[in-house]
């Protein structure tokens, strides 16, 4: 006995059917990932103009190429009195007027906004003879590279220059040495998607704050009925906008329904805030100086000043100081380098500088010259600048002065003798 229903298909039915929805066919994985809503996002393209307009972005470039181009760049040539200012042209070209049309912040500040942009900043080096004549920036997108044995040319508006004349930093080189990676386009999803809430704020703010909305309730059947209801309530919305009025009239028994996600559930003041330190990690500065304070506190805040110069400022530094060292002088300099002073940056002011050197040379820990010479400055010819100092009421243990002995009392103990004299 059988309990139950039984289903059993006829031996002439026969089923040739596809499970697939042509529309859509399984065997596709990117078209059906994107028919659940899952991948295929339709992001904003970017470019370094693009890019730009997110305020982060903005920031961490301006804030970069501006403190490199404010950090002071000096020539020297090494002596048997320590380091010498160079003076002359080539001075005048690295310190103060890279060319006739530039001085020499706006020049540092072009060429390290091509680094902190597109990845690369170049500057052609016009000589007379042995003699450096300016600095010219290059616009690293007009500029070919290409290397042929151990041979680098840069073409440049039809001319080629050979690359013991360019000054050439890369933010990131690739594995052929030749090509390079930018920042804006190593960091493009992060920055795609701070462009992306840009966009979706404007538009919900710029709409009156008003998100999409459907409208709920008995509708009227057919589409153009339907059409005429959305434009009703379309302009119902609009006219209630114009006016700054709060009330706005829909038909009864409707009801109106925001689509989409709240923007405070889809947490986009927090993703916007990650965004900034997104940005900060592609340029590996800490977010205090992208004006993210979200996490700062008194103490490290001062530590985040410190590792800017340290892990950021420096490494730069020390790139273009190579870089120009060997383009400018070649391998065999004899003796001449161009050098930054960061030592200002380190504790931010003069005055704690130099009140630590002070320090160091009282408590002889290092000689007066040797304090000169962390500021670049050349010997003092006092032969005693080269000794170790120390403060006049510091001893060696042991031989401490003995004390002196105590005056005598005065034999006129009344002060007659005084009275008399007087």
């Amino acid at each position: 006995m059988k309990i139950g229903f039984e289903i059993s298909r006829s031996a002439s039915e026969q089923r040739s059917g596809s499970i697939e929805n042509p529309a859509v066919p399984v065997s596709q994985t990117t078209e059906f990932m994107a028919y659940f809503g899952i991948g295929g996002a339709n992001l904003p393209n970017v470019t370094i103009d693009s890019a730009l307009t997110v305020p982060a972005a903005l920031a961490a470039v301006a804030f970069l190429s501006r403190t490199m181009a404010t950090v002071p760049l000096h020539a020297y040539r090494d002596t048997n009195d320590g380091p010498v200012k160079l003076t002359g042209k080539t001075a005048v070209t690295i310190h103060d007027a890279p060319n006739d049309l530039m001085g020499s912040f706006k020049f540092r500040q072009y060429f390290w906004q091509c680094v902190f942009t597109g990845g690369r900043g170049l500057a052609w080096i016009e000589r007379n003879g042995s003699v450096i004549e300016a600095l010219w920036p290059m616009d690293p997108r007009k500029v070919s590279i290409k290397r042929v044995g151990f041979k680098q040319v840069y073409k440049f508006d039809n001319k080629e220059y050979p690359a013991a004349d360019v000054i050439d930093i890369p933010f990131m080189l690739k594995d052929d040495q030749v090509s390079h990676r930018g920042p804006i386009m190593m960091a493009s999803k992060a920055i795609q998607l701070a462009l992306a809430m840009n966009d979706y704020g404007s538009n919900f703010f710029a709409g009156g704050g008003v998100p999409p909305l459907a409208l709920s309730g008995p509708l009227p059947q057919g589409a153009p009925a339907m059409q005429r209801a959305a434009d009703d309530v379309d302009r119902a919305i609009k006219f209630a906008k114009d006016n700054k009025s709060p009330i706005l009239p829909i038909p009864a028994g409707h009801e109106l329904k925001a689509v989409g996600f709240d923007p405070q559930k889809g947490q986009m003041t927090d993703a916007r805030l990650f965004q900034i330190q997104e940005i900060a990690r592609a340029y590996q500065m800490p977010p205090v100086f992208l004006q993210d304070l979200s996490k700062g506190t008194f103490a490290n805040v001062e530590q985040q000043d410190l590792h800017l110069v340290k892990h950021l400022i420096s490494q730069w530094a020390k790139a273009f100081e190579d870089e120009a060292n060997l383009k400018l002088f070649g391998r065999f300099k004899n003796g001449r380098y161009v050098e930054h002073n960061l030592d200002g940056l380190m504790r931010g002011d003069f005055k704690s500088r130099i009140e630590g050197i002070a320090r160091a040379i009282q408590t002889a820990q290092i000689t007066p010259n040797e304090g000169r010479a962390l500021e670049n400055r050349p010997k003092h010819k006092n032969p005693d600048a080269d000794e170790l100092l120390v403060q006049g009421a510091t001893v060696v243990l042991g031989k401490q002065p003995l004390k002196p002995e105590p005056a005598k009392p005065s034999d006129d103990l009344d002060g007659d003798k005084n009275d008399d004299q007087a």
